[in-house]
């Protein structure tokens, strides 16, 4: 069966490749989620706060996702190439998001630690999601 493709094949338009975005968004957004909860801050009464601090994370995600091919059948064929590519994927994703918020534009900055921590918490979400789904398929 073929499958549609945007961005040279890099993106597979299906209902699984839709899954498994909405999959790896909800871990990014958990992952923002409970830093701004630990740091005293509620998302839920914050939005704006929170969209402020997600939105980094999603354009760089977003950015390394799609042009390096994460949104393809390949990309969660097994658990050896989800886990791979996905923190592979989440390292790039997390520098993008850094020199966002080392920017006026996002609250926050750059921050070494930060960088560190969400490499390792988001990271492992994402790991475990695209692991996840290698098992299922």
């Amino acid at each position: 069966m073929s499958v549609s493709t945007v961005g040279n094949g890099r993106i597979e338009l299906s209902a699984r490749t839709a899954l498994v975005a909405v999959g790896d968004l909800l871990a990014i957004a958990l992952f923002v989620g409970v830093g701004e909860l630990t740091h005293g801050i509620n998302p839920v009464l914050s939005p704006g706060r929170f969209a402020g601090t997600l939105t980094p994370f999603y354009v760089g995600w977003l950015l390394v996702a799609g042009l390096g091919g994460l949104y393809t059948a390949g990309a969660t064929e097994t658990v050896r190439a989800a886990v791979g590519r996905a923190i592979v994927g989440w390292v790039l994703a997390v520098g993008i998001a850094q020199g966002l918020r080392s920017t006026a534009v996002f609250p926050g900055n750059a921050a070494v630690t930060f960088a560190l921590v969400s490499v390792v918490v988001g990271g492992t979400l994402l790991m475990l999601w695209r692991g996840a789904v290698a098992v299922a398929k």
